[in-house]
């Protein structure tokens, strides 16, 4: 799937390059008319492209990764991320010197990398951890159909509430995304300081969230184990909405949306994509993908629609707006504490189930039935699952 989408990505692109070169239909036609359907192409396939190909590419990732790799690999994996989210708006920024066509040119080479890099994987480890990850009592009770993932997805409560973790906060960053970008327009009359305040924006986005991910993001995960980190992203949320709410001015709206988006990077990211680990191949793709996919779309809208009846006054948009995603953080943190329960449950009762496998006659066996039997052996459990988080 990866060599398909992102080849016929990689298509689309080069098409676009060569006809954007073009005096017709090109960069020399300057006149803006909504039916030059050029323009809605690129736009639909990037905006897709974000939604798809990422989405597809942590599915892959976590069918291929153990619960103990993970917590070094996905910060690793993040942070890569983020270099190329600071490297890439800054070849953008010199668009004058490049030219719109030759960036497209660079983004096919990109996307040509992508997929030669996953060969090289597959060819090399890939194959190997894929078959050691796979249950053979799954593999011979496949689903086919478009709709198990949303079966799955709306009859497991551990998968609600990954949705949950994975959405909510897509909800909130809309409603304060629209808050900060409501006091720009107030604040700067022309185009090029709108535009150059929501470059400074992304640049503090991402910045920030390679910082954490360097330093932080693997310390956070393997100090506090991914319970506490699911907790620690709301309660921040939480935090800066009551900043918002005091004292709910441009700057301090920019800060609190670069809090919010660079922890979601660094943080929540790597976080929910490790809810996925002690799950079935089936949740892994036909659940995630909805979940990624469409979930995260759908809470974007939600939001919409929670500030499309408040932005006609700035004020209620600022208080009313705050006050509804103090709302949706409340549900946020009480879902996170039971999906971080679940976790630990899940992940805790896959170990048993790879020692019973491996050794079954060892001393780590015995333990674990004897914990799982004598219920006055509360020291010893503590210390298994601690030995279980590290």
């Amino acid at each position: 799937m990866i060599y398909i989408i992102c080849g016929a990505y990689g298509i689309l692109f080069a098409v676009s390059s060569f006809l954007l070169r073009l005096p017709d239909v090109g960069l020399a036609n300057t006149n803006s008319d909504p039916s030059r359907v050029l323009g809605w192409i690129v736009y639909v396939g990037i905006e897709s492209y974000g939604s798809i190909c990422v989405a597809l590419f942590w599915s892959f990732v976590a069918s291929s990764t153990s619960s103990a790799s993970a917590k070094k690999g996905y910060p690793l994996i993040i942070t890569g991320g983020q270099i190329g989210s600071i490297f890439g708006p800054s070849i953008a920024t010199m668009t004058e010197i490049f030219s719109i066509p030759n960036l497209f040119t660079f983004a096919v080479f990109q996307i040509m990398l992508i997929i030669t890099l996953t060969r090289y994987y597959m060819v090399g480890i890939g194959i190997e951890e894929m078959l050691a990850n796979i249950d053979d009592s799954t593999v011979k009770k496949k689903t086919p159909g478009l709709l198990v993932g949303i079966k799955l997805l709306t009859t497991q409560k551990y998968l609600m509430g990954i949705f949950a973790v994975s959405t909510i906060y897509e909800v909130v960053g809309s409603i304060m995304d629209y808050q900060m970008k409501m006091l720009a327009k107030e604040t700067y009359s022309s185009t090029e300081a709108y535009t150059a305040f929501l470059a400074s924006f992304g640049v503090a986005v991402n910045s920030l969230s390679f910082c954490i991910a360097l330093v932080g993001t693997s310390y956070l995960l393997r100090k506090f184990g991914l319970r506490a980190c699911l907790l620690i992203y709301p309660s921040a949320v939480g935090i800066v909405l009551v900043c918002v709410f005091l004292v709910p001015t441009l700057t301090v709206v920019f800060f609190a949306q670069v809090c919010v988006k660079g922890l979601s990077y660094a943080i929540n990211n790597p976080s929910k994509e490790m809810l996925y680990i002690p799950t079935s191949p089936d949740v892994k793709f036909k659940v995630k993908s909805w979940i990624d996919m469409f979930g995260s779309r759908s809470a974007k809208a939600l939001g919409a629609v929670v500030v499309n009846p408040l932005k006609g006054s700035l004020d209620t948009l600022l208080h009313t707006g705050t006050l509804i995603s103090f709302v949706w953080v409340f549900v946020w943190l009480f879902t996170a504490v039971f999906v971080g329960k679940e976790w630990n449950i899940l992940t805790l009762e896959n170990d048993i189930k790879n020692i019973s496998a491996s050794e079954p006659n060892s001393n780590s066996l015995t333990k674990v039935v004897t914990l799982s039997e004598n219920s006055d052996n509360n020291k010893e459990a503590k210390d298994l699952e601690s030995d279980n988080h590290e």
